[in-house]
């Protein structure tokens, strides 16, 4: 299956290409850390638009961490998926733990990826929401929601990949959605790179540090 882009670099140009028509609109670029990162900065580039971080934490279940029961994002946004949560059986002590571990660390990156430096202000604005892939979407429909409550006149869903079902769930809660590649069978985010390694916290502030005010 592997290698539809080199890495987050060349996904990100792609994706720039695509969403040429949104410069018009000056929009926002909200990047979802740690990979969306990488891929915010080339269609922010792209875009002529300031790039910031659109922190979520995906809520994983105990003893499988990579299945998504919800999501949680700043301003107490919390987004859970009912039907993972019935089929695997999570306790609601279990979701609190869960829950209270994944604030703590999304405090903890707000603070490192951000500092003292404001959120860029998104209220009436074009935002386009960037990660590196979509499998389940409970973290980018969190990070949707978070936009949506900041006041974000439109809201564009970007991504280099995803599964169609995903994408389809997540239609009520996107204006747009631009993807370059969709699939099915999907498997894993990291089968459609040929370099997925994971994104360094001093990868994150790179990027970012062009948009800084």
């Amino acid at each position: 299956m592997g290698g539809m882009f080199r890495n987050r670099t060349e996904a990100g140009q792609r994706l720039g290409e695509l969403l040429a028509r949104f410069a018009v609109h000056r929009p926002v670029v909200l990047a979802l850390p740690r990979g969306g990162v990488p891929v915010g900065r080339e269609v922010a580039d792209a875009l002529d638009a300031p790039l910031d971080v659109l922190l979520v934490r995906k809520l994983g279940v105990p003893r499988q961490p990579e299945l998504a029961m919800g999501a949680i994002g700043e301003g107490g946004v919390r987004v859970l998926n009912d039907e993972v949560i019935r089929a695997v059986g999570v306790p609601e002590r279990d979701l609190a733990k869960v829950e209270a571990r994944e604030t703590e660390e999304l405090e903890r990156r707000v603070h490192m990826f951000r500092g003292d430096r404001p959120q860029i202000e998104v209220d009436g604005r074009v935002v386009v929401v960037v990660d590196d892939g979509l499998a389940t979407g409970a973290t980018a429909q969190a990070a949707l929601r978070v936009a949506r409550a900041r006041g974000a006149r439109t809201l564009v869903l970007a991504v280099p990949v995803a599964p169609p079902d995903t994408l389809a769930h997540l239609a009520a809660d996107a204006d747009e959605i631009v993807a370059a590649e969709v699939h099915q069978p999907f498997g894993s985010i990291g089968d459609w790179y040929r370099d997925f390694r994971q994104t360094t916290d001093e990868q994150v502030l790179s990027a970012l540090d062009p948009a800084a005010p």
